[in-house]
């Protein structure tokens, strides 16, 4: 209408009525013109992964021992059980027990650990655990596990306490809700406490119900996202309790670097720590995908992963790397899982204890991983 304003006063006297009407009857054209058309227009679809991700192709569809099969076992799940924690001050977290159908309480049974657990349990679901679970122990290709799905915490009922102070004002700084600061608080933090709550905490309240091993031997721990770093973080910081490791698109970022004084090391700063420091008696499965995130605020998923991966190579651990296109989504773990276990838990034996992890020879004499840039022109 700017534009017909100028044009009215430009044009001679004797026109302005006419220019006024043809003014209106164009805007009323316009208007209803434009109605179909935004109609017509489609939804904008949200990015798989959110905006950091990259565009990936479709999901790989579930296939083989991803689904239940008819005359397999089928494993019990618990219901929704509650713990407090003394180690982070009263926070209250959720859990789920999944026991299989060849448990004998006269055998110890091996143990699997799953952060962000309650993700894993939908049959029906992208990563759908329970399902890998029930077929792999029924073909003997896996130990009896007992599996626990927990959930990150909820400090809102302690306040006043140091874990809520920090909890809280790592929300207010990030905007983050109370929820979510809590769960990098126990995820992503690069130390022995969340370690801790395991060792002293979690698998002692389901011992108390179950016989367990107590073995690093006979334990595995798994996450995705920051549960991802939060797992291989306990395999780093406790060996002894847990050695075997499935991570996938494993925050191995910035999220807590420098959040806290006395936690100088962030995600960022495994790849150099498996070089430096003492080597751990782990086993490691990694996965990412090349449209993994790569965020403004905490770092590049996919080259974090690569620097993983030739982390572990260079100083002879026993680890693979799974590297394909996608997003920061659960789908492409979820799709190799079964196969990520049985290479996990391959060779296991009940009668041992212990097992020195060797870099498959295979494996060791293949290169380190190169990158090169794909989506630029030279």
């Amino acid at each position: 209408m700017l534009v017909v304003a100028r044009f009215v006063q430009a044009v001679p006297a004797g026109y302005e009525e006419m220019v006024v009407l043809i003014s209106r009857l164009v805007f009323s054209v316009l208007l209803v013109s434009s109605l179909p058309l935004a109609a017509q227009q489609p939804s904008v679809r949200p990015q798989p992964g959110g905006p950091n991700s990259g565009p990936a192709p479709p999901p790989p569809v579930l296939t083989g021992d991803a689904l239940q099969h008819p005359g397999v076992p089928v494993g019990r799940l618990s219901e929704k059980l509650t713990l407090r924690s003394q180690i982070y001050d009263g926070m209250h977290c959720d859990y789920w027990i999944y026991v299989p159908a060849q448990y004998d309480p006269k055998n110890p049974a091996a143990v699997m650990v799953f952060q962000d657990g309650s993700g894993y349990l939908d049959r029906n679901g992208d990563h759908p655990a329970l399902n890998v679970l029930d077929n792999l122990i029924a073909q003997g290709k896996i130990p009896v596990i007992i599996a626990i799905f927990v959930n990150p915490g909820d400090i809102s009922a302690s306040p006043g306490t140091p874990t809520y102070s920090v909890v809280e004002a790592r929300a207010k700084k990030w905007s983050y809700t109370m929820r979510t600061a809590m769960r990098g608080t126990e995820y992503d933090v690069v130390s022995d406490r969340y370690p801790r709550f395991l060792h002293d905490e979690l698998l002692p309240a389901v011992a108390a119900q179950y016989n367990l091993r107590t073995d690093a031997y006979s334990h595995a721990i798994t996450g995705l996202s920051s549960g991802g770093i939060c797992a291989f973080n306990a395999g780093w910081q406790r060996p002894n309790d847990f050695s075997r490791i499935i991570t996938w698109i494993g925050s191995f970022t910035a999220i807590m670097w420098h959040e806290n004084q006395d936690q100088p090391d962030g995600g960022e700063d495994y790849p150099a720590k498996i070089l430096r420091e003492e080597h751990r008696n782990l086993r490691v499965w990694l996965q990412d995908g090349s449209n993994d995130q790569e965020n403004p605020q905490y770092g590049s998923w996919p080259m974090a992963n690569i620097s993983m991966a030739n982390a572990l190579k260079l100083k002879g651990y026993d680890f693979h790397f799974s590297f394909g296109k996608g997003p920061h989504t659960a789908a492409e773990g979820g799709a190799e899982f079964a196969q990520e276990m049985v290479w996990l838990w391959r060779g296991y034996d009940p009668a041992m204890t212990s097992e020195s992890f060797k870099q498959d020879p295979t494996e060791a004499a293949k290169p380190p991983f190169r990158v090169a840039i794909v989506n630029r022109e030279p």
